[in-house]
């Protein structure tokens, strides 16, 4: 009974250590992709494509933090604008559930 709970209780710790780290890697290059608001004026871009991203926003029954699952939505769209040789992109909507749609676009030369 006693190994029962301490297991328990390192998973709960465990949960809450992962919780602050990050599980995406930003790629070579993807730093430099410019990441615009929804309301930013596109209308001198060239809209590339659209880009759908997913992480895990729960892990069990415990809710990750919002803005790790925020940040690695975006890191994920940043990586995903230099397969398309986008500048730029731009959340379609608010991430929900872990996930959420980009627009990518070529704003600069």
């Amino acid at each position: 009974m006693m190994q029962r709970g301490l297991l328990q209780a390192g998973l709960v710790i465990g949960l809450f250590a992962i919780d602050g780290c990050t599980w995406v890697r930003m790629e070579p290059g993807a730093a430099q992709v410019h990441v615009l608001r929804m309301e930013d004026d596109v209308s001198a871009c060239k809209r590339l494509g659209e880009v759908a991203t997913s992480v895990r926003s729960s892990v069990g029954p415990y809710q990750r933090d919002r803005l790790d699952v925020r940040d690695e939505l975006e890191t994920l769209a940043r990586n995903e604008a230099l397969t398309l040789h986008a500048d730029s992109v731009r959340p379609e909507a608010e991430p929900a559930r872990g996930r959420q749609r980009w627009f990518a676009y070529r704003c600069k030369g």
